[in-house]
């Protein structure tokens, strides 16, 4: 990943004025979501779902295919994706009329793969990413693709960057931000804009206890890989930090706390109860910590938090929520 400079933030976002959605922020004081939230707390939620192809993605995608040269463009791209980074590869590809190949575990939500297939990309299945990393590496060198790493690149960060900037122009000002965090490349851009916007707002990464991979890092100094993932928020769900995301994220990323997937599963029950949102588990990360193992460090703040995705078959979210239930007032 090239260098990550915050004064091209501004570059970013001129790029993408008009061709990406700048999804609105809710403050959530409706009668049916305040009892959840501690007392004189003032929560605000980025609506990142609505962005085009479900997931803040789109951002990171369409910088990356634009950053293109021409020769690499009559080439195409090709990516490894849990989906949402898949789909917006697939769609930004599309945007610019070039040819997108994506690598995807067998067990992706069929809806993400069938939403790729149906933007014109090639779909690769594999066992699971480990595998798809030596096959990332033989299709570049054998067809000229250009790999769009899901997190690793610098348009990413940059296209996350564009997202905390609206985050904080938009919201009230605010004391906290809460984001998800897979392979890094969402919080270290997004932080990386709101530090640039007010370095005093604390920035807090949550991840799933199944896929700890930034905390881990952030604990022994060196990017960590996994030896297993187990969690169903699989947007979230990479199976290792890399040097260059991580060390954005390390510079402007105050703390990380880690949720169970029930927390994610009861908060994909109450964002429809209280919301009228179906999210994917990745999408209530930030909810869920905020309502869990954050509630006592936020009450009396101003806090924002992200919702960054939606793409999820009905079956997988049936499948999901069977036991779950509202979070206790």
């Amino acid at each position: 990943m090239k260098k990550f400079a915050s004064d091209l933030i501004v570059t970013a976002r001129d790029a993408l004025a008009g061709r990406v959605i700048h999804t609105p922020v809710l403050p959530l004081e409706s009668s049916k979501i305040a009892p959840y939230i501690p007392a004189d707390t003032k929560l605000f939620m980025k609506l990142e779902l609505f962005q085009h192809t479900g997931s803040f993605k789109a951002r990171g995608a369409l910088l990356g295919v634009d950053w293109l040269a021409d020769a690499q463009k009559a080439k195409g791209v090709v990516t490894f994706s849990g989906g949402n980074h898949a789909l917006a590869t697939a769609w930004a590809a599309r945007k610019q009329g070039i040819s997108a190949k994506v690598l995807m575990t067998e067990a992706a939500d069929p809806i993400r793969i069938e939403g790729c297939r149906a933007l014109g990309a090639e779909i690769v299945l594999v066992p699971d990413m480990a595998r798809a990393l030596p096959m990332l590496d033989q299709i570049a060198a054998d067809e000229g693709r250009h790999i769009l790493h899901p997190f690793n690149d610098v348009n990413m960060a940059y296209g996350a960057a564009t997202c905390g900037a609206e985050f904080v122009e938009d919201a009230p000002p605010l004391d906290i931000i809460v984001l998800p965090v897979g392979g890094g490349g969402l919080i270290s851009g997004m932080a990386a804009a709101i530090k640039r916007h007010n370095p005093a707002i604390t920035v807090i990464g949550v991840e799933p206890k199944g896929a700890d991979s930034l905390s881990r890092s952030f604990a022994t100094g060196t990017p960590a890989t996994l030896d297993r993932i187990d969690t169903i928020a699989d947007s979230l769900g990479a199976p290792m930090a890399m040097p260059e995301s991580f060390a954005l994220a390390r510079q402007n990323v105050d703390d990380i706390v880690l949720i169970d997937d029930s927390a994610m599963a009861d908060t994909m029950l109450l964002m429809r109860h209280a919301l009228t949102l179906v999210a994917e588990p990745a999408c209530t990360a930030s909810l869920a910590a905020v309502l869990g193992p954050l509630r006592d460090r936020i009450r009396g703040k101003s806090v924002g938090v992200l919702a960054c995705g939606s793409n999820i078959s009905p079956d997988r979210y049936a499948r999901y929520t069977a036991d779950a239930s509202l979070p206790r007032l």
